[in-house]
């Protein structure tokens, strides 16, 4: 939950800022969004689905969102943050990202938190830092599933991560 505080800040930033400092903002939300939602993906839909009957649902409604969350995202990617359709299209990101993780505080953190000990909720932070050190940095829509994370993020990381770093030392 504390990350969807840190989510919302960053799009504050992104909106309230221009030129470079809207650039570094959006590219600290979009590593931060690519990296959340994997984690989510890889640990919290599947402990999830066996919290309550319904969950699969639930689930597979988030994981919709997200799939549709990261289809806007790439698109931004590919846009300059000066451009005029980024903003409105930002906002519509925003929108979808924010309902996104509402639904998840209100249908399924509780029911998780519910189910769950102290240490299995302790097994699954560690879990979920563990798979946001190895997660990629970009959205790759289509790859909402643990499984589909398993086989191809380990690749989509190592190719992200690569880029990230290339562009840090070309400066860009």
């Amino acid at each position: 939950m504390r990350q969807h505080g840190d989510i919302r800040n960053l799009f504050d930033e992104v909106e309230k800022t221009s030129g470079e400092a809207r650039t570094e903002a959006f590219r600290r939300l979009v590593h931060l969004l690519a990296v959340h939602e994997t984690a989510e993906e890889e640990v919290l839909h599947p402990m999830a689905r066996t919290a309550h009957p319904g969950a699969e649902k639930v689930i597979e409604q988030r994981l919709a969102e997200e799939k549709g969350a990261k289809e806007i995202l790439s698109r931004l990617e590919d846009m300059d943050t000066d451009d005029p359709k980024f903003l409105p299209e930002l906002l519509r990101l925003r929108t979808e990202v924010m309902h996104h993780a509402r639904a998840e505080e209100r249908y399924e953190f509780p029911h998780v938190r519910r189910t769950s000990g102290a240490a299995q909720l302790a097994t699954m932070a560690k879990a979920l830092r563990a798979a946001e050190a190895t997660a990629p940095t970009h959205p790759h829509p289509g790859v909402e599933t643990g499984t589909r994370n398993a086989l191809l993020g380990p690749v989509a990381a190592i190719v992200d991560r690569t880029r990230d770093a290339v562009r840090k030392v070309m400066g860009r």
